[in-house]
């Protein structure tokens, strides 16, 4: 899948966190705590931007798929998997670009990346994941609620997570 995904390698081990620590311990995973949220959501949205479609159909416009989530969130970890298999990844190369940003921990109040968010019409994010469609000019497509909802992504099925995906392009295959 073309995926302007932030990922870590996965040699990286479980990083060790004192009990006293504000913010869960960290896995190696999708989530890159050190990337340039900022510059990566940027370069999806221009893409976008200037592609429309791999088909260069403007009836087909890109859209940016913005997962804030977290390597020690196993709904995060778990719909970024999903992401991956086969039928939705079709309809991503299709009609996405996956940008995936560490949120941190914002639960705890130590939260990252969440005025990119905020600036796209999400705010006050309490749990991860949170997943924002956005079209091409980085306007929401889905509702700040709906980006919300999706803590309990572990426990959706392929077939409803495809559904929701499906419902932001123009043209349905």
């Amino acid at each position: 899948m073309k995926r302007l995904a932030l990922a870590l390698a996965l040699s990286v081990p479980l990083a060790a966190v004192p009990a006293t620590a504000q913010e869960a311990p960290v896995a190696a995973g999708p989530f890159d705590a050190g990337a340039d949220a900022r510059e990566a959501l940027t370069v999806a949205l221009e893409a976008a931007r200037m592609r429309m479609s791999p088909d260069e159909n403007p009836a087909r416009p890109m859209r940016v798929l913005a997962v804030f989530g977290a390597n020690w969130c196993h709904d995060s970890r778990d719909l970024a998997a999903m992401l991956d298999r086969p039928r939705i990844s079709r309809l991503i190369d299709q009609h996405y670009l996956v940008v995936l940003i560490d949120a941190g921990v914002p639960q705890t109040g130590n939260g990252r990346n969440l005025d990119l968010a905020a600036q796209h019409g999400v705010r006050d994010i309490s749990g991860t994941p949170t997943v924002l469609v956005l079209d091409e000019q980085g306007r929401l497509l889905n509702t700040p609620d709906n980006a919300r909802s999706w803590r309990n992504a572990s426990s959706r099925s392929e077939s409803e997570v495809y559904r929701f995906l499906r419902q932001w392009t123009k043209q349905h295959d």
